[in-house]
């Protein structure tokens, strides 16, 4: 099989993404040779198939762009399937073989009757580590202590962006953070380099699982906003498969009524982080960076807040902001989990937060190395609390049913009764 490697592997650099016209972030170069941002090319054309012809040409030139790794794959799975159920003469009877025969049909419609069945886009991304059972319980119920005990247990390993063996559709942690409205277990996540457009095996995303049926009753009533924006802020993209196009998430929160989160989701930076540019008013603010909270359609201004402890907050036009997503190295503000509690740090420059992380990161890598045995004695201990806690949210209380679970009671014990010594 072929692979196309990013750029700094193929000897390519300071390259221009062709979709963004930055220069390119984890940058990706199509057989025809143009390069793209591979969040944008994600973006322009999901992993798992697109509906419009157009999606599956380059943005540049239209030359077609090979399936992905992902969807050759499943197209391999269900025609591997669909053989199966021949071979065993279960085709006629089998309700599940006309599912797969559907499938398979809308996978062979996306990748194209032109494919040469040897060639794919391959994004170079490390194998994903296979998340532990106790580790999939303790994200849902927000244990924050007990994830990133494992997570930093051993970092040669990107556990950060672990995925689930079973259940949740080998769904990353970022995403059952998300289900399961861990705000704040998602942010140390994201600082900790979790993929913010991490995929489940059916192609589904944090923020898809925002907008998808089991998550309609928790955003009707509001508490996905805040979700929403934090995805946004570290560069979240809209999918055309899985129903979160933008259209359909626009079309989701206009459904619910909710018309500022339309709003900003409509516009081009709503939500994005951004970095404030060519502002001749205020010359000293050009270069620090904000948050467009909101879209003002009438005037097309957007409402910002400076990242600065001040929260000073402004209203710029379009053309005085720039796009400039949140990386776990700078990513302007800092949650950090200590004394069994959060505690958020807000600084007055990049350069400050950049350098706090910095200092973070040094300290982490001068602790010492968890040994397997310690490691074992750790899961276990963490296994064992889990059985007996419920959810403990990091937020808010999970009254819509998502992820939830009963805590359990408390057996009140009698006092023991001192005995004299004689």
């Amino acid at each position: 099989m072929t692979e196309f490697l990013h750029s700094d592997e193929a000897g390519v650099t300071d390259q221009t993404c062709g979709i963004c016209l930055d220069e390119a972030n984890d940058p990706l170069n199509l057989p025809c040779g143009h390069s793209f941002c591979g969040g944008c090319l994600d973006e322009w054309r999901s992993r798992y198939g697109v509906e419009e012809e157009m999606r599956s040409k380059c943005p540049t030139c239209r030359a077609r762009i090979p399936p992905s790794k992902e969807m050759a794959a499943m197209l391999q799975t269900y025609r591997a399937v669909k053989k199966m159920f021949e071979d065993s003469n279960e085709a006629s009877s089998s309700k599940q073989y006309h599912y797969i025969c559907r499938r398979l049909a809308e996978a062979e419609k996306h990748v194209g009757p032109d494919w040469d069945k040897a060639t794919v886009l391959e994004d170079n991304r490390e194998p994903a580590v296979a998340m532990p059972g106790y580790i999939n319980k303790a994200v849902a119920q927000g244990e924050i202590k007990i994830v990133l005990h494992w997570i930093n247990a051993d970092r040669t390993e990107n556990r950060a962006n672990a995925i689930s063996s079973a259940g949740m559709m080998g769904g990353s942690c970022l995403l059952i953070a998300c289900v399961c409205n861990r705000l704040r277990l998602m942010t140390i996540l994201l600082q900790l380099g979790a993929d913010v457009n991490g995929r489940a095996r059916d192609g589904s995303t944090a923020m898809s699982m925002l907008f998808r049926n089991t998550c309609n009753a928790a955003f009707a009533f509001g508490d996905g906003g805040e979700r929403v924006r934090l995805l946004l802020s570290w560069g979240a993209a809209f999918f055309p498969d899985n129903g979160c196009s933008r259209g359909d998430c626009i079309s989701r929160a206009k459904q619910y009524g909710k018309s500022e989160l339309s709003d900003l989701l409509e516009s081009e930076l709503g939500g994005r982080r951004c970095e404030i540019v060519n502002l001749s008013s205020r010359p000293e603010l050009n270069g620090k960076t904000c948050v467009a909270n909101e879209y003002l359609p009438v005037s097309n201004q957007y409402r910002v807040t400076l990242e600065k402890k001040s929260k000073e907050v402004l209203l710029l036009d379009p053309n005085n902001l720039r796009r400039r997503n949140r990386t776990s190295m700078d990513c302007g503000y800092h949650v950090e989990f200590k004394y069994g509690r959060t505690i958020r740090h807000d600084f007055d420059s990049n350069t400050d937060c950049q350098a706090f992380v910095a200092a973070l990161k040094r300290e982490e890598e001068r602790q010492p190395a968890v040994t397997e045995e310690a490691e074992a004695r750790a899961e276990q201990a963490a296994a064992e609390l889990l059985a007996e806690l419920g959810p403990n949210d990091d937020t808010s209380n999970n009254s819509h049913g998502i992820c939830s679970a009963t805590k359990s009671e408390k057996k009140k014990g009698g006092k023991r009764k001192k005995t004299k010594k004689k």
